[in-house]
């Protein structure tokens, strides 16, 4: 097999660091080339806790710049090799003309040819739409990827696996504490991070290693977390409990399957070094 390819599809600068930079640290380190699409430029994100049209507030345009230099720049230092940019209006990621959000994605993963990609969950975490939306959209792009009616400049490409991120309570917890309880008001209703029971997460991935890696490109969205303090003073054991090792749902597999828990996103895919699989919880091996 040629070298093997981790495609992450996201819904804003950040996203990549504060949900998905233990894997794509961990991957890169490996030699697995590592990509990533980022739909939004953040553009109504708060300015180091200000939000838009407060005091000192830049406006979308120009926070589109800044959070596209932050992104950038956590980019290369989790070692991804590729970014794309959509640009879609953050925020509004839900009511774009979903068949062109889906064919530029299509596009891409035909483009990039990943065998593994990875996203957030159905419920977007906590529930915010852009986050839903990206994906409902990347779900879509990965079955229209391989079809060949879909007339595109690449030729057809099928990925091998598609995961979702998929937060249990025990991180959850420690995520929330370190930052802030994570909600998101919708149509007037308050919407707030569920936890995937623990026995319904599929995939492991042990990331230690690679919290130095994490924070440092965390550190970047400089925008985003400098209203955070108490991320400055965590313990390196905080730190490590935060960072390092995160949860998925495999969506789907083409090369297996079972009850076993993963504890490597290409399992299946190549003989891994970290496949000693376990037993799910409330499980016994014979």
């Amino acid at each position: 097999m040629d070298r093997l390819r981790l495609l992450a599809v996201l819904a804003h600068p950040d996203d990549e660091s504060l949900g998905f930079g233990g894997v794509l640290a961990r991957y890169a380190a490996e030699g697995v080339e590592t990509q990533l699409v980022t739909a939004t430029l953040g553009q109504k994100g708060r300015l180091r806790g200000t939000p838009p049209g407060g005091p000192g507030h830049p406006g979308p345009d120009r926070m589109a710049e800044m959070r596209e230099a932050e992104l950038r720049a956590a980019a290369q230092v989790l070692g991804i090799r590729e970014l794309v940019l959509l640009r879609y209006m953050d925020g509004e990621l839900d009511r774009v003309d979903p068949r062109e959000a889906v064919t530029r994605i299509a596009a891409e993963i035909r483009r990039l040819k990943p065998h593994v990609v990875i996203t957030f969950d159905p419920l977007g975490a906590y529930g915010h739409p852009d986050h839903i939306a990206i994906c409902q959209f990347t779900t879509a792009a990965a079955v229209a990827a391989a079809d060949p009616a879909l007339a595109l400049s690449a030729a057809p490409h099928a990925i091998a696996k598609l995961y979702y991120r998929a937060a249990e309570a025990a991180f959850l917890g420690a995520y929330q504490e370190a930052f802030k309880r994570l909600t998101s008001l919708v149509d007037g209703v308050e919407r707030e991070a569920t936890p995937w029971p623990r026995w319904a997460l599929t995939t492991f991935v042990e990331t230690r290693e690679q919290w130095p890696t994490v924070w440092k490109a965390v550190t970047c969205h400089d925008s985003q977390i400098a209203a955070y303090e108490k991320l400055k003073h965590l313990s390196p054991e905080a730190h490590e409990g935060l960072w390092g090792h995160q949860g998925f749902y495999r969506a789907f597999s083409t090369v297996n399957g079972g009850r076993a828990i993963e504890t490597d996103l290409f399992e299946g895919l190549r003989p891994s070094p970290h496949a000693h699989a376990a037993p799910r919880a409330g499980t016994e091996e014979a």
